[in-house]
């Protein structure tokens, strides 16, 4: 049974950080891009961040280019998402998803993902 467990969500102020991570089980990573996500009260779900299986090259919506870093580690176990420079404008639920296919395309979009965690809140706020 595929799992993803996110952790590291909180409130911070603006311009602070903030890792999230992403446990995985049930499945081998090896095969599997993975994602991130995340979605405001109110608004559409919005694909932040992709890193690819076979060669961990990486994809950033624009609106966090620049400012968060997605990684796994040697193992491929956890993902991680390291959030600096942070704006009001990113608070959100944050989710990890797992990709049907060890690449990630040019966007990151929710129909290339299959498997969804619970998710994490994080608050920018001061």
């Amino acid at each position: 049974q595929v799992q993803l467990v996110e952790s590291g969500g909180g409130l911070v102020r603006p311009g602070g950080s903030l890792r999230l991570s992403c446990a995985a089980s049930g499945f081998t990573m090896d095969y599997y891009a993975m994602g991130w996500f995340r979605q405001a009260p109110g608004k559409e779900r919005e694909g932040v961040s992709c890193i690819s299986s076979s060669d961990g090259s990486t994809y950033y919506a624009d609106s966090v280019q620049g400012r968060f870093i997605m990684s796994r580690d040697t193992a491929k176990n956890p993902v991680y998402l390291q959030m600096n420079s942070l704006k009001p404008e990113d608070t959100a639920v944050y989710y990890c998803a797992r990709n049907y296919s060890p690449y990630c395309a040019n966007y990151v979009r929710g129909a290339d993902f299959g498997s969804w965690g619970q998710g994490t809140q994080v608050t920018v706020s001061s």
